[in-house]
């Protein structure tokens, strides 16, 4: 198998599997800024799409100042172009970081693109539930806490859904990240590209493309076992 890669995909083969600037490092660069990102982005986006659907009118704390600064705050951040945003955000990455290179460094704007993604689709799951079920729990006498309980865990199946469709989302981002230096797979297939090594262009996209059907997998295997409990 070594020998086949060596022929048939030399300049993979050249770039090395293990050590400073190997596959394996990509891969786990990858997988660094996807997770981290969601972490931190998908907390925001979490507790942003709570309040939207808490705050609305004939919401459980309805307050239409804060619900409209909310909401044109997510609507501001989810119409810039990721690529845009890097610009935008490489003063505040290199205050926070110190560098604009590298996987860490693509944190910042990472974060602040997946904050109003989920925001809005955690809104809309949320929305979508039935509102007796709320309305059932306040006449029961239930608090703020309890309430905010209930609709995660009535909706855990199709927040699960929606953020496997956000790392899907944030693969794609960090792909996109890598043609400015922030490490990664992105980076290989824009180091094949520029340099014509077709080889490591087209396996940096090959596993792209299957860390997305495994989070894919994974996301609808969750969901499904939620979903029956």
């Amino acid at each position: 198998m070594l020998e086949w890669i060596k022929t048939y995909l030399p300049n993979v083969y050249a770039q090395g599997f293990t050590g400073d600037g190997s596959w394996l490092e990509a891969i786990g660069q990858t997988l660094y800024m996807t997770f981290v990102a969601f972490l931190i982005g998908g907390a925001l986006g979490l507790i942003a799409g709570l309040f939207l659907v808490l705050t609305k009118r004939g919401g459980v704390i309805p307050n239409n100042p804060f619900f409209q600064a909310l909401d044109k705050i997510v609507s501001v951040f989810r119409a810039i172009p990721f690529i845009i945003l890097l610009a935008i955000l490489s003063p505040l990455t290199l205050l926070l970081v110190g560098t604009n290179l590298g996987a860490t460094a693509a944190l910042v704007p990472l974060s602040a693109a997946t904050f109003p993604f989920f925001a809005r689709q955690v809104q809309v799951v949320l929305s979508e539930m039935d509102n007796g079920v709320i309305e059932a729990a306040q006449a029961s006498g239930a608090t703020f806490w309890d309430i905010v309980g209930i609709y995660l865990s009535e909706c855990t199946p199709e927040l699960i859904r929606v953020s496997t469709v956000t790392l899907i989302s944030l693969v794609g981002e960090t792909a996109m990240a890598g043609a400015i230096g922030s490490g990664g797979l992105g980076t290989m297939a824009i180091k094949g590209f520029n340099y014509f090594q077709t080889d490591m262009t087209w396996v940096a996209t090959i596993l792209i493309v299957l860390l997305i059907f495994l989070i894919q997998f994974v996301g609808d295997t969750l969901s499904k076992v939620v979903s029956h409990r």
